[in-house]
């Protein structure tokens, strides 16, 4: 342990030109603060991706070793097997994966881009990497295919050619197969496009060639001609063989499908129309929408199957997405709830020869994954494993808990088990490939995240997976809107009014608090027995705007009183303030301007509560003398004094939850008393109205009147919302308020009338100067960087506290920081975090264990208070603002150590941690820069330039948490995880999951004796002796690039790593071999004597019947 002296503060910080530190020398309390964290402690690594993949544009399934491939348009490559197992890649390049193709059980695989490159994937490691890359100049890719266990990938391009490709070696043959040659004089135009390669199932010689005009070529690969040539009128958009080999299908532009014999390319066989309408008079049917893709699948027993999706009628407008299930004589459509991107029917065996025997059919979705079991009737599917649903409402806000309570993923597992859908097919998850990870991390991880449709659901992220524990709907609170014309017009935003903006949690005591756009507060309990609440305890809050923003006696005589005794301003349920018993009806007429309204209405039914999470109490801002209530913009919640509290650009409000009543309810300007700093003019808000579309419009009305009709899904929503997961959830809340306008036209008179409450802290600390001993308080943060103080007086018992309640006082302005508050902290005289105290969870439906615990805990020092001899207790106050940390001595309110952090940024997110050898600062820039600052020295121990801000979706959920992990929302459909600990990214490795397991391949289909005999069954091809450069000679090197990937090395040192199973399965082969082997030889020595036996006996009849006439036999 590295004892810190005050004098070495700024040794080695000159560095760094944008930012700098100061500290204050003559403060020799701090001289012995001793701090273990070290820049060695921390590296910056991305960990893993969860949820959907955005924008999924191709998809791959490897039948043996059981994985699924999805590729995105923006070069992103997803690889799952069994419930946990995930993988993500991205090629450099981003351009849009158009076709995936494995190397079916060799572990790796093969993508094709929009740009005209392919490359080739090593999955044998942990972290895929790319072993060799192949750029097209001349062509453009559209159409990949690789036979089962071939080394050479058919390319086909944009003008109808086909190249070669040596896997192994990613080289060029060439053997190429033009266009013109293909289709001769069957057609006098270009046939297009190439649509689909295909080997003949039982004649590899074969090649199926689909041209987009309609024209398919049979190919003979060894004489290097046409066999035959099918012509149709309408576009071909896929083909697909029977396992035969005798007959082929199409789907085509106009909703038909064409079967094919092969020796009779006159005509088709049969033409299908599956969704068209037979006309009586035999006439051809009416067109059908185009059949993108169709696959044929055989079974032992039975019909074939026959699966599409596309060819529906004309007529049905507006019809969702369908599959279509042909099998036998029934016809199955099956509805999706997003367009197909594309779809795989998984069958029992990797051989095209064999029968298929179809078990499943994967769909992917623009916005989900459906596997449909095909082996149950009425096509069931399957119980989703992955964390897909992430997206299922757009992510709005995020929270990350790190080093939970242990009882509490059960707890919410419990209650979340039963909220699972019915119907599922009874089998196990049919993509299942791939082994977990051997992390040695197991401390509990939960990620909270906020939705627009007011929904919240927490996450299983322990052991760097990821899973949906429980979810929770705040919109049953409210009446329902049944249609647009039932709308209330006192809404504030045209869209997802129930959308979640921040989100705090005590772990210890489950309480949750959710502040929505609507400018509501929901207040949550945890419980698990289910409940029926007859009337959901209700109370409004009339926020005042200014003091100077009382026209009349009578408004004066409204406003609610700065400190007030319970229920002096608004009570629970409808008992509202006494101008009206029922202001939500009878106030909102359209003769006058709307008062006492509140955005929505609360349910007036019983409302039945599962086990989980159930409302205590609503808290609703009121529209106040026609102008709308403003959003909130910072929130924080404590369970051990039963306090919430929230704040927006009119001031703050304190709510006493437990007895339902309302504390404080203060303008910002009131919050200083005659120590304003700010010269505020006087101002009417109907004068010069800036309504609420989130923190940004504090600063900047130029776009108010645009973004208040925005919810948090819209881009114009610029606002980072969220607490701090580090300082356990129950006394923090910040706002970052990120693009608030810097824009010279803003004058400074504008930004200070416009001040915002950005952040709260609840703590046990001497709140005044010269204070003798820690009692509560909560601190306040501003916009303009003020930090202010409002000591609290808590009955000491929770018994008392129950008939009591606290008492809130002014203390004053106690620092000013450049730039907006975004979080604050308590550290002890050791310089350890001083956590705020705490409720112990119990049951709200069991009363006789709420009177037997103690509930009340307080989390005491991590050293013993007071200094030697007796000496005062010194606490620290940890302030981050956007632009500077301060760390300040109480109760002396001096400062210790200041430090710039940024001069051309400024900070979005910022949170005091603790890391296993201490507590820090993290912080994540505008500029993307991530930055970690020790406690309480404010020493730079890590700068990285990260991740530049190009989306507000970053800024909004991007959040830190205990022992180095961060995330945020990289996509609208995916999570981020990463960590800034180097013990973490030490271990990463091991934590990862492994995508490719050593399984033996199945057995080949038995020809039988007969079709081995006389040379039915399959017949091979020698790839080799055809496309090899001593028969087709070197392709032109101009034609492609050869580009070797890095993970060529990676690739050596996976293989080294995994030897010891590639000799285990090498042995499996050789052991295998040798019994066929055996096999092989008794066979061959039966048939001999077969022969033998034959050949005496016929010799036998020929000497017999050697001098008999013909008319004698």
């Amino acid at each position: 342990m590295k004892k810190f002296n005050i004098r070495k503060v700024l040794d080695g910080l000159t560095a760094a030109s944008s930012s700098s530190s100061s500290s204050h020398p003559g403060n020799r309390e701090n001289d012995s603060i001793q701090e273990n964290l070290q820049s060695e402690h921390f590296q910056l690594c991305k960990t893993v991706r969860h949820g959907f993949p955005y924008q999924p544009s191709a998809m791959a399934f490897d039948p043996v070793q059981k994985i699924l491939a999805i590729g995105t348009q923006s070069g992103a490559l997803r690889l799952f097997g069994r419930a946990g197992v995930e993988c993500y890649c991205q090629h450099e390049s981003g351009s849009a994966i158009i076709q995936l193709q494995f190397l079916i059980n060799e572990g790796a695989l093969v993508s094709a881009l929009a740009d005209d490159s392919i490359h080739l994937w090593n999955l044998r490691q942990k972290q895929p990497a790319v072993l060799h890359s192949l750029k097209f100049n001349r062509e453009r890719i559209t159409f990949l295919a690789l036979p089962f266990q071939s080394k050479w990938l058919y390319v086909g391009t944009e003008r109808g050619n086909i190249h070669t490709v040596n896997v192994e070696s990613f080289t060029l043959s060439g053997y190429v197969i033009m266009w013109n040659k293909a289709i001769e004089l069957s057609s006098k135009s270009h046939p297009g496009p190439v649509v689909h390669i295909s080997d003949n199932p039982m004649d590899e010689a074969k090649l199926l060639i689909g041209f987009e005009c309609g024209i398919v070529v049979l190919w003979d690969l060894r004489t290097k001609k046409a066999d035959y040539r099918y012509t149709y009128d309408e576009a071909i958009h896929s083909v697909a063989w029977h396992h035969e080999g005798k007959q082929f299908i199409c789907s085509h532009s106009d909703g038909t499908l064409t079967i094919w014999n092969i020796r009779a390319p006159a005509k088709p066989a049969q033409i299908i129309t599956p969704h068209g309408k037979q006309p009586k008079d035999g006439k051809k049917p009416e067109p059908c929408k185009p059949i993108l893709k169709v696959e044929y699948k055989t079974t032992r027993v039975g019909d074939p199957f026959m699966v599409l999706f596309g060819g529906l009628s004309y007529d049905t407008v507006g019809r969702r997405a369908c599959l279509t299930v042909m099998h036998g004589k029934s016809t199955a459509v099956l509805e999706m709830d997003y367009p197909i991107v594309d779809f795989l029917t998984l069958c029992e065996t990797p051989y095209p020869n064999d029968v298929q025997e179809p078990y499943a059919v994967v769909i992917l979705l623009e916005k989900d994954l459906v596997l449909i079991d095909l082996a149950q009737i009425g096509y069931p599917i399957f119980e989703n494993p992955y964390p897909l649903s992430l997206h299922e409402s757009p992510v709005t806000c995020c929270e990350y808990f790190a080093d939970c309570p242990a009882e509490l993923i059960p707890a919410l597992y419990s209650v979340g088990s039963r909220q699972k859908r019915q119907g599922y097919s009874k089998k196990e998850w049919p993509i299942s490939g791939g082994n977990w990870g051997q992390g040695t991390q197991s401390y509990p991880e939960i990620i909270i995240t906020g939705h627009a449709d007011g929904s919240i659901k927490f996450w299983d992220a322990s052991a760097i997976m990821l899973q949906v524990l429980y979810k929770l709907k705040s919109a049953k609170v409210f009446e329902k809107v049944r249609n647009k014309e039932d709308k209330p017009s006192t809404d504030i935003v045209d869209e997802d009014p129930f959308a979640i903006q921040i989100l705090s949690w005590c772990p210890e005591s489950r309480m949750l608090c959710v502040a929505g756009v609507s400018a509501h507060v929901i207040i949550y309990r945890f419980s698990k027995h289910e409940v029926t609440t007859e009337v959901v305890q209700l109370l409004e809050v009339r926020m005042p705007y200014e003091l100077n923003d009382v026209d009349s006696p009578e408004a004066a005589g409204e406003q609610t009183p700065s400190v007030s005794t319970p229920g002096a301003s608004s009570s629970p349920q409808t008992a509202l303030p006494p101008a009206d018993t029922h202001p939500s009806t009878s106030s909102n007429s359209s003769d006058g301007p709307r008062d006492n309204v509140p955005c929505l209405k609360v349910r007036c039914s019983p409302l039945k509560q599962s086990p989980g999470y159930q409302v205590d109490l609503v808290v609703q801002l009121l529209w106040v003398s026609g102008e709308p209530p403003q959003q909130i913009t910072s929130l924080a919640l404590n369970s051990a004094y039963g306090l919430v509290v929230f704040g927006n650009s009119n001031g703050l409000a304190v709510v006493d939850y437990f007895q339902k009543t309302l504390l404080m309810n203060v303008g910002v300007q009131e919050l200083y008393g005659s120590a304003d700093p700010f010269q505020r003019q006087p101002r009417s808000p109907r004068k010069t109205r800036q309504p609420s579309g989130g923190p940004c419009d504090a600063n900047d009305g130029s776009n108010a009147s645009e973004d208040r009709c925005k919810s948090p899904t819209s881009a114009k929503m610029s606002r980072k919302l969220g607490t701090a997961p580090d300082q356990k959830q129950d006394s923090d809340a910040k706002d970052s308020s990120f693009s608030r306008s810097r824009s010279s036209s803003v004058t400074s008179l504008e930004r200070e009338a416009r001040e915002v409450i950005t952040a709260f802290h609840f703590c046990e600390t001497m709140s005044r100067k010269g204070e003798a001993g820690p009692g509560p308080s909560l601190w306040v943060g501003t916009s303009q960087g003020s930090m202010l103080v409002l000591p609290l007086a808590v009955p000491a018992s929770s018994e008392l506290r129950m008939q009591q309640a606290p008492a809130v006082s002014f203390g004053g302005t106690v620092t000013r920081l450049k730039g907006c508050v975004v979080t604050m902290a308590t550290l002890d005289s050791t310089g350890a975090p001083l956590l705020p105290p705490y409720e112990v969870w119990y049951d709200p439906n069991l009363p006789d264990e709420r009177e037997e615990k103690d509930r009340w805990k307080r989390r005491g020092p991590a050293s013993p208070p007071g200094g030697p001899e007796g000496a005062p207790e010194t606490h620290y106050v940890v302030l981050c603002s956007e632009k500077q940390a301060e760390v300040l001595v109480l109760p002396s309110q001096h400062s210790a150590f200041k430090h710039n952090i940024t001069e051309a940024s400024f900070v979005l997110r910022a949170d005091v941690v603790l890391m296993p050898a201490g507590s820090c600062i993290a912080c994540f820039c505008a500029n993307g820069h991530i930055m970690t600052l020790s406690l309480p020295a404010l020493r730079p121990l890590l700068d990285v330039n990260y991740l530049p801000l190009t989306d507000m979706r970053i800024a909004r959920t991007f959040c830190f948490s205990n022992l180095g992990q961060a995330l945020y929302l990289t996509s609208p459909t995916e999570i981020q995880r990463i960590t800034y600990s180097q013990e973490t990214c030490d271990n990463l490795q091991e934590m990862l999951c492994e995508l490719f397991t050593p399984v033996e391949t199945p057995e080949a289909p038995n020809r039988g004796f007969f079709k081995g005999l006389f040379g039915g069954g399959a017949q091979s091809l020698d790839r080799e002796d055809l496309f090899g450069e001593v028969a087709a000679g070197k392709a032109s090197r101009s034609l492609a690039q050869h580009i070797p990937g890095p993970g060529g090395m990676e690739g050596m040192k996976g293989a080294a790593t995994g030897i010891m199973g590639d000799l285990a399965r090498t042995r499996m082969a050789l052991d295998e071999r040798g019994q066929k082997l055996g096999e092989l030889e008794e066979r061959t020595a039966g048939m001999m004597h077969s022969a033998d036996s034959f050949s005496k006996h016929a010799h036998d009849i020929m000497l017999k019947c050697k001098d008999k006439k013909w008319y004698q036999l």
